[in-house]
């Protein structure tokens, strides 16, 4: 009846929530996730950290982990470089997959991690155009790239792949430089 429908409505969002904890118990339980250490510092460190979906995707043992170390008074910008096909874009995937599991109390795939809350996590990863709109891939990646430097503060967590890559090089180059003394300062 219509008098039941929000004790209904309650029952379901706990049965759903129940569920979705119960699935990150299971993972973590299943694919040897460890506790993170939570706390107010600046502090993002990761040991032997995996991507969950990347690494049930290869074969068992093939996928290397990774550490991170970053730290807002020590060590603010990890720049990557590499071939094509290294794991970059993975990197900084499993990188937000840890702090967003974390963040909202599971376990992480990781040998060991430190985490400390951050307000925002800001990801630029993946070309994307929308020239239906007349906006190109170079276009979008500047407006969400924008958006992120406006929006952004010392608690977030920042993720920018190739910033500037929809342009000469050098152009580009000067982008990801200027972005980059941005998000440092």
């Amino acid at each position: 009846s219509a008098a039941q429908v929000a004790e209904i409505q309650r029952a379901a969002g706990a049965l759903a929530r129940l569920a979705a904890f119960a699935a990150l118990a299971e993972a973590a339980a299943r694919y040897g996730w460890v506790r993170p250490a939570v706390d107010d510092s600046d502090v993002l460190e990761l040991e032997g950290a995996r991507h969950p979906v990347v690494e049930r995707l290869l074969p068992r043992g093939e996928f290397v982990p990774n550490d991170v170390r970053l730290a807002g008074g020590a060590r603010q910008i990890l720049l990557l470089t590499g071939p094509n096909m290294g794991g970059k874009s993975t990197y900084l995937r499993q990188t937000a997959i840890a702090v967003l599991l974390a963040q909202c109390g599971s376990w992480v795939p990781a040998a060991r991690a430190r985490i400390g809350v951050v307000d925002r996590l800001f990801s630029r990863v993946g070309a994307v155009d929308r020239l239906g709109a007349g906006h190109s891939t170079f276009m979008v990646e500047m407006r969400e790239t924008a958006d992120i430097l406006r929006d952004a503060t010392p608690r977030s967590l920042v993720l920018l792949d190739e910033i500037g890559r929809g342009t000469a090089t050098y152009d580009g180059l000067a982008l990801a430089w200027a972005v980059t003394e941005h998000l440092h300062a």
